[in-house]
């Protein structure tokens, strides 16, 4: 799973003994909300350097799965616990703080959290400047190329 927020508070690794050892933060996702969400999420291990990099009101999307754990009291009552355990954080860059030029090797992300290429980054930039980009095959109907039929390849065209 995933969430695309901005990163609310970091806090210190905690060393729980001396074989476990967790980090948590809190992402906010505020962004088309009335409401603000604070989501904790934890990274664990040697997953907790993963927020090194990571500075204070970031926006990344985090990468996560759910952990769901039963607990017996001693007096029998059971008790139960969700955990968002962090396993990937990616900082993300909207098309419009991409720098001309930018390299075939960067992987911006949009604010709708899609990848964009490099290609695509340097259509828009040259439309901005008035350049036009080649323009894509006229489609038919069916989204598909005007030069691919079904009835040609006798199967589906993937």
């Amino acid at each position: 799973m995933e969430l695309t927020g901005r990163i609310k508070k970091i806090m210190d690794i905690q060393n729980v003994n001396d074989k476990f050892k967790k980090r948590e933060f809190v992402l906010v996702i505020d962004e088309n909300t009335q409401y603000p969400q604070y989501i904790l999420f934890q990274t664990t291990q040697e997953k907790c350097g993963l927020l090194d990099n990571v500075k204070l009101n970031e926006q990344v999307k985090v990468h996560f799965n759910i952990r769901g754990r039963e607990w017996t009291a001693s007096d029998g009552q059971t008790k139960y616990f969700v955990t968002l355990e962090a396993w990937k954080i990616e900082k993300f860059v909207s098309v419009e703080n991409i720098p001309a030029g930018a390299s075939s090797s960067t992987t911006p992300r949009t604010s709708q959290s899609r990848v964009v290429s490099s290609h695509y980054v340097q259509n828009v930039q040259g439309m901005m400047s008035g350049d036009i980009p080649p323009s894509l095959p006229e489609t038919g109907e069916t989204g598909m190329s005007s030069d691919i039929s079904m009835e040609d390849s006798g199967d589906l065209p993937f």
